[in-house]
């Protein structure tokens, strides 16, 4: 399909950066202010929306005679490649990447020395005009950020992959940004229906380009366990032999999954994987007998109720199991986190929760991983330091979300991801030919009309760590439908973790959205064309 050559195009060349930078579009020749003006994207425009916007000034026109200036460092090179190649096809120009300093202008500058250490890891400062664009960061996540803003700030025609016929103008001004929260995350389901190493690949591009930082791989459930594990290999060869409705299944090998890691890396994206339990746990179950506590082993599972595994809690081979599971996919994974799921338990009692969890926490913490679980981890005493993730709804009992504000009022976490709000496999409304509708319709103005910081109380604000946008597959079983469910949604869920509160206001920000969809056309995103929000004509 078009956008998977075209994403995979564009990013394919960037790998990780080790230090923070600052990137110049040098000067084309002097260009007539008011005409250029007309067709130049406001700073303010951009999704997330910056935390702060100073406009005036000439715009800045990039030219055949713009080159890509770099430091003399591989990192450097390879973030100022990552530019160039979403800049060529659709311009048509040769932007070579050069690390001589041409003092006429008439280049794109890009380095990692001056960043202002107020920006913190992922913040950065572009400043545009007449004579160039320059990216400041402290920090490479911060630089590459700043580049998916300046994407923004050029038409949408610029992700096309053939030539079209500019200008290619970006508006004169400065935009100082830095992300509200450190956790900025989607949940990928990847056990109900299986997704290859390249349509998990097309979802890290889409989510970069809304500065997500979080890739968070759901690997197990009752219809397929999809990460090998070499101790236990039937997991991956039996347990992920199917999936919901029958299909094939699926799984990652060790190397598949390395290479999801290193793709979302070089995208400045962690991968926390999670191995849901005690629950959740029908494809390890029917894949090795001992791991019940009758000793016998349940049918594999392709429907879609939940709560009725659970894993033997009072079996000591149940802990070996963790023990080698959680070694190996620590072993596999850079990232700090190592999600243990926790929810819908439901046959397992709750003393047998607690003590299971007693045991599997300290588990985490011997690999050098820290603990993140659903919500219902806060009744069973969450480590320090770990992390629990709210999905319950505006419904949910007053007992439970006190029981999440007393966990955190105790130093944990709070990763806030309400099923009727960001869930994006909730239909938009009653006629959405995908997705489900247990926590209500969500459409695309729920979605977006809420504060993470306040919307769970007894909470202090400073235990928020974030927000993550989860995609539940039980519908949904090729790309296609996954960009349909996410976007426009996860555009708005990505803005409440990047931007200000102050920024927040719902009749600016469909305005906003809507001047996305000519970008995910060109892209070859498929998305919701939602009512209320004023997209343009194609």
């Amino acid at each position: 399909m078009k956008q998977h050559r075209r994403t995979t195009r564009l990013l394919g060349t960037l790998l990780l950066v080790a230090a923070s930078g600052v990137l110049a579009v040098g000067a084309a020749p002097p260009v007539p202010a008011a005409p250029d003006r007309a067709d130049t994207t406001s700073l303010d425009r951009v999704i997330p929306a910056p935390a702060s916007v100073t406009a005036g000034g000439a715009p800045y026109r990039i030219t055949g005679d713009t080159r890509i200036q770099v430091d003399d460092s591989w990192e450097v090179r390879r973030i100022g490649g990552y530019l160039a190649d979403v800049l060529r096809p659709s311009t048509g120009y040769r932007l070579p990447v050069t690390d001589r300093r041409d003092r006429d202008g008439g280049a794109i500058r890009l380095t990692l020395r001056g960043g202002d250490a107020s920006l913190g890891d992922e913040g950065y400062r572009l400043d545009s005009g007449r004579r160039g664009v320059t990216i400041s960061a402290r920090e490479p996540a911060g630089l590459f950020h700043g580049v998916q803003t300046l994407r923004q700030l050029l038409p949408a025609a610029v992700e096309e992959d053939s030539r079209q016929p500019g200008p290619w103008l970006v508006a004169g001004g400065t935009i100082e940004d830095t992300p509200r929260y450190a956790w900025r995350a989607a949940m990928l389901d990847v056990s109900r229906h299986f997704f290859s190493v390249d349509e998990v690949k097309r979802y890290i591009d889409q989510l970069a380009l809304y500065k997500l930082n979080k890739l968070h791989l759901h690997l197990s459930d009752d219809q397929g366990w999809r990460i090998a594990i070499d101790s236990w290999p039937r997991l991956a060869a039996y347990g992920g032999s199917t999936e919901v409705g029958g299909g094939p299944g699926g799984h990652y090998t060790k190397d598949d999954y390395r290479e999801i890691v290193r793709y979302a890396a070089a995208r400045h994206l962690e991968v926390v994987p999670e191995i849901d339990m005690p629950g959740h746990t029908n494809a390890a179950l029917a894949s090795y007998p001992e791991l019940n506590c009758d000793g016998v082993a349940p049918p594999l599972y392709t429907g879609t109720e939940v709560g009725f595994s659970s894993l033997c809690v009072g079996k000591e081979v149940t802990y070996d199991f963790v023990d080698d599971v959680v070694r190996e996919l620590a072993a596999l994974t850079p990232g700090r986190y190592l999600h243990i799921g926790g929810d819908e338990a439901h046959s397992t009692s709750h003393g047998d929760y607690v003590a299971f969890m007693d045991r599997v926490q300290p588990v985490v913490a011997k690999y050098g991983k820290t603990v993140i679980g659903w919500h219902q981890l806060a009744g069973a005493g969450p480590a320090p330091g770990a992390l629990v993730q709210y999905w319950g709804t505006d419904r949910a009992t007053v007992e439970e979300k006190e029981q999440v504000a007393a966990a955190a009022r105790n130093g944990t976490g709070v990763i806030v991801s309400p099923a009727d709000r960001s869930y994006l496999d909730m239909k938009y409304d009653e006629d959405t030919p995908l997705g489900l509708d247990w926590a209500g319709l969500v459409d695309v103005r729920r979605s977006y009309d809420w504060d993470p910081g306040s919307y769970l109380p007894g909470v202090p604000a400073s235990a928020v760590r974030g927000v993550e946008a989860p995609l539940w597959t039980e519908t949904l079983d090729d790309s296609r439908d996954l960009e349909y469910m996410a976007f426009p949604r996860l555009a708005g869920v990505a803005e409440l973790g990047w931007s200000p509160a102050s920024t927040h206001g719902w009749d600016a920000y469909r305005e906003r959205l809507a001047a996305q969809g000519p970008r995910w056309d060109a892209l070859g995103i498929g998305y919701h064309r939602a009512p209320d929000v004023p997209w343009p004509d194609r």
